[in-house]
Formats: structure tokens, C-alpha cells, sequence
């Protein structure tokens, strides 16, 4: 059971990699709107923190991972590349 965890883990993880790219390259977040962008990131948190005392490491992968793509698509959101 623990390597079907790991395997929903890594693939909701790499769901939000192609977007990060994208937004990356693009140097901007534009067609992404801000309510969609800060539920899923205090969702992400505040997931993370309840399941973290939990100790269900492929869950807690997944959510900080997650919250690094996040972060990475909420700066150019918030600064831009010109």
C-alpha cells in the first residue's frame, strides 16, 4: 500500500509541474486567476499541516512540493518578468 501512496503522490505532484514550467518561460502568471491561485495555495498549507503530525511521508512530499510550484507561480504573478 505504502508504494500506491508514493505513486498518487509523485503523480499529483508532477500535475502542476507543466504549469509551473509555463509560467517560468513566460516570465508571468497572467491567465491564471488570483482566487484559484491562493485556494490552492492555503489549501496546499494548510493540508500539509495537518496531515505533517500525521508522519504520512508520501502525502507530505507531495504538499510541500506542491507549495514550491506554488510559489515559483505566484512570484511571477506578483513581480513579473518584463
Amino acid at each position: 500500500m505504502e508504494i500506491l501512496g508514493w505513486i498518487g503522490s509523485i503523480l499529483f505532484t508532477v500535475c502542476a509541474l507543466p504549469q509551473t514550467i509555463q509560467v517560468w518561460r513566460k516570465g508571468n502568471a497572467d491567465g491564471l486567476d488570483w482566487f484559484f491561485l491562493l485556494a490552492w495555495f492555503f489549501g496546499e498549507l494548510f493540508t500539509l499541516a495537518y496531515i505533517s503530525p500525521k508522519g504520512d511521508i508520501p502525502l507530505i512530499a507531495n504538499y510541500a512540493v506542491n507549495l514550491v510550484f506554488l510559489t515559483v507561480i505566484l512570484k511571477f504573478k506578483i513581480w513579473p518578468r518584463e
